[in-house]
């Protein structure tokens, strides 16, 4: 493993520099961060560096408890999806996008230590035994359907494994399990749904939450199988069904289990669910819980609106899907100060994608110049930027906000302390 960064405040520093190897820990060979993260739990840790010129140190540690000794390391090569997915959004984009969107992740490592959603297509016995001798737990399964013989269509891989053989492996020798369900009209619902709810129910509780999610359809489907998006009155279906159930289980589980996601709630234009009803926020980074927890935690700190005392022309800018909710459960609240709310039309993916976490640079921007004069400071959503300040059409923070000639604000999920930023 290459060492790209030594921290400051590590006891290695000064003497392990960037460009060094770590070649051993215990005499054990490391191959990835989970080797390197598991070994440190020793009590006692030996570790062996290589230098970019060829020369080996060894340091031994006693009684770390985990502390990662400032080191950060190049992660090196991820595990890629062998499968061809109806609904694959990697294959829904055009080109010139951030080169992270064009990567396949099919990791169970990155499953563990990030929360990314995986199948198990491409993860061997040998990769099982290690999950659960290294606890690597939880992990987030993409399921879709429990049905073998749909499962393989819907991946377009005859030789995919049977999932609940893998699922009932995992769970028996003590491997939490998040799972989710990519729903399609007329492909994976109705009966399917049911089967699939009722097929990892019985696993509860090591799998301990399934997330249903609508598919996601961009305008780039040239020559991809022919899809639709949820309508109204039919995502009203989904969501009614899904409490039904949820009640259920909250009878026999003590937990609901079972949850949709936000948006489900958006195109049948009903009311989210109470914050306690989300539990735990397991599926929170999957669209499930976001708006409520947004919600509520602006009603907590709305209170001390009244200490904040400007008339700064703010402008926030959002996806349609957030618009609603925002337009009603937050901003009757900032009636004393002059705030706007502009939903930008998704022109880049296509009118079928509404969340904000989809929009580019370039559309906020055509949006930003439309309305220049409506304001001083701009905000945008937060998970529209990734760690380096890039949207997804690769524009900089810095290019947006010089084309615009504006103050441009990347806002927080808690709305009161992006005003406490902005107008203070």
């Amino acid at each position: 493993m290459k060492i790209v960064d030594v921290a400051p405040d590590s006891p290695l520093f000064g003497y392990v520099r960037p460009g060094y190897f770590i070649k051993s820990i215990n005499g054990q060979k490391i191959v990835d961060i989970i080797d390197y993260r598991y070994k440190l739990s020793d009590d006692k840790v030996s570790i062996v560096f290589q230098s970019d010129q060829g020369k080996r140190l060894k340091y031994d540690f006693y009684d770390l408890a985990g502390d990662d000794l400032g080191l950060t390391f190049d992660e090196g090569k991820i595990l890629v999806c062998r499968n061809d997915c109806i609904f694959c959004f990697v294959r829904q984009q055009p080109p010139g996008m951030r080169k992270s969107l064009y990567v396949k992740d099919e990791d169970y490592r990155l499953s563990f230590t990030h929360g990314n959603f995986i199948t198990l297509s491409n993860t061997t016995k040998k990769d099982l035994n290690r999950i659960i001798r290294q606890r690597l737990s939880p992990i987030y399964i993409s399921v879709h359907t429990t049905d073998d013989k749909l499962r393989r269509c819907i991946f377009k891989n005859e030789k995919l494994s049977s999932i609940l053989p893998q699922l009932k492996y995992l769970t028996k020798n003590g491997i939490t399990v998040h799972t989710q369900v990519v729903l399609c009209p007329g492909v994976n619902d109705g009966i399917y749904l049911e089967k699939t709810i009722d097929d990892l129910s019985e696993l509860y509780p090591q799998v301990e939450t399934l997330g249903v999610v609508p598919v996601g359809l961009t305008k780039f489907r040239n020559k991809l199988p022919d899809l639709r998006a949820y309508q109204p009155d039919e995502a009203k279906k989904i969501f009614d069904y899904i409490e039904k159930r949820q009640k259920d289980f909250l009878e026999n589980f003590g937990s609901r289990f079972l949850w949709c996601a936000d948006e489900f709630y958006i195109q049948a234009k009903r009311n989210f669910p109470d914050y306690h009803t989300y539990e735990k926020m397991s599926q929170f980074e999957n669209g499930i819980g976001m708006a409520r927890e947004f919600i509520t935690m602006f009603n907590r700190r709305k209170k001390n609106l009244k200490n904040i005392n400007s008339k700064k022309k703010i402008m926030f800018v959002t996806g349609y899907s957030a618009e609603g909710f925002l337009h009603n459960d937050i901003f009757p609240h900032l009636k004393d100060f002059n705030c706007t709310l502009k939903a930008v039309e998704n022109k880049f993916w296509g009118k079928n994608v509404t969340v904000s976490g989809l929009l580019t640079g370039q559309d906020m921007l055509r949006e930003a110049k439309m309305n220049v004069n409506k304001f001083e400071t701009l905000v945008i959503p937060p998970n529209c930027l990734n760690s380096d300040n890039l949207f997804l059409d690769n524009m900089s923070l810095s290019q947006f906000q010089t084309a615009l000639g504006k103050p441009v604000i990347k806002g927080s999920y808690n709305i009161y302390e992006t005003l406490k930023e902005v107008l203070v």
